[in-house]
């Protein structure tokens, strides 16, 4: 991990920088040698850098879902060439060219973080030998090595042993005990991110083996970070739970608002715009018109959620446009008016007779006594 961290001590500086200036201001409020200081001054930091990087994280989600909808066409693909592996990378490369689709986009904002945690590792590892880095030197080196979170010091491992814990003014069972809850934390949100992920918003109706894929991340991510988390500083801890926690939070924003077409998500959010329409006659907001109008214009494409929605709106008299406004049916408007007097009243067609009885002639009144 150090050596892997030296990688991107270039980065050390600017994080540190970062890192400084938040202490400056949590210091005066919490004082400059508390843990408060210090472990707000990391969340501050994860909190900044995810605010950076939520364009990826927009490219990450329609990333995902352009590669659950050409999971068939990659299945028929792999099915026709599975005897010629350069002919089936040829034609997958152009099906991505084709649908716009990059496999790597799904992996963007981790890929963009790994710097910056690397970094902060490089920086903890020097406060926790006592070693000058990046803008942390002097008093300020001392203030961090100083500073503990519910007893452990920001730079302790739940590895350490008793001299270097004690050295740093703390105890082995306060280490492993804050570490151990830190690193259970860490594990059940991952966990609990991609179980949402899988159970609310993944396409039901397409069954591939991208679904399984990610099944097993669900499992396996979790388990990877359970056993990295015992080397992990606690200062890197705070930083790896943070971030974990913004992802939970910032995906179930997604999930709530701009479900997956064909998932649970969705079929629990056009249930909530259709009562939302029921109850003010009108939809309002410009986020919920394009996802209407975006239904609208699949037409026939639509999936059961989708076609189930229209129908529901059909029967309350409603039709959603192409803008994705929803306003009274035409049908409907007509029935209004003529029920309640705004028109001329139709006018009664004669019951249509049959056949015998139109060939059958009418019968003489019999003649009066």
């Amino acid at each position: 991990m150090d050596t892997i961290a030296s990688l991107f001590s270039f980065i050390t500086t600017p994080v540190s920088w970062i890192i400084v200036q938040f202490h400056k201001v949590y210091g005066g409020i919490f004082g400059a040698d508390s843990g408060w200081a210090w472990g707000l001054s990391i969340v501050s930091l994860v909190i900044l850098i995810r605010i950076c990087l939520i364009p990826l994280f927009v490219k990450q989600i329609k990333a995902t879902r352009g590669m659950q909808a050409i999971q068939p066409k990659m299945k028929a693909i792999q099915e026709r060439y599975k005897n010629d592996k350069q002919r089936q990378s040829e034609e997958m490369m152009k099906l991505y060219k084709e649908t716009g689709t990059n496999p790597l986009s799904s992996c963007l904002p981790i890929l963009a973080q790994s710097p910056f945690f690397f970094a902060l590792y490089h920086v903890l590892a020097g406060i926790a030998n006592g070693t000058p880095i990046g803008k942390i030197d002097g008093p300020l080196l001392e203030s961090a090595r100083n500073a503990h979170i519910f007893g452990a010091p920001l730079a302790s491992k739940f590895t350490d042993g008793a001299d270097k814990v004690a050295a740093l003014g703390a105890t082995v069972t306060d280490v492993r005990v804050v570490t151990a809850v830190m690193i259970v934390m860490m594990s059940l949100s991952q966990f609990y991110t991609q179980r949402q992920l899988m159970q609310k918003n993944v396409d039901l109706s397409v069954k591939t083996p991208f679904m399984q894929q990610q099944k097993m991340l669900m499992y396996v991510f979790p388990l990877i970070f359970a056993v990295m988390g015992i080397n992990f500083p606690v200062g890197v801890l705070v930083y790896w739970l943070t971030t974990n926690l913004w992802t939970m939070g910032q995906q179930m924003y997604v999930i709530n608002q701009n479900p997956t077409p064909g998932s649970k998500a969705q079929d629990q959010y056009l249930t909530r715009l259709l009562k939302h329409v029921s109850s003010h006659g009108e939809l309002k907001g410009r986020g919920k018109k394009k996802i209407v109008a975006a239904i609208v214009a699949k037409g026939p494409d639509r999936n059961d959620n989708e076609r189930k929605f229209i129908t529901s709106l059909t029967k309350q008299g409603l039709a959603a446009q192409t803008d994705g406004s929803v306003t009274k049916s035409v049908e409907a408007t007509v029935d209004a008016d003529a029920a309640g007097g705004g028109g001329a009243p139709k006018r009664q067609q004669p019951k249509r007779q049959s056949k015998s009885q139109r060939q059958t002639p009418p019968s003489k009144p019999s003649p009066k006594k």
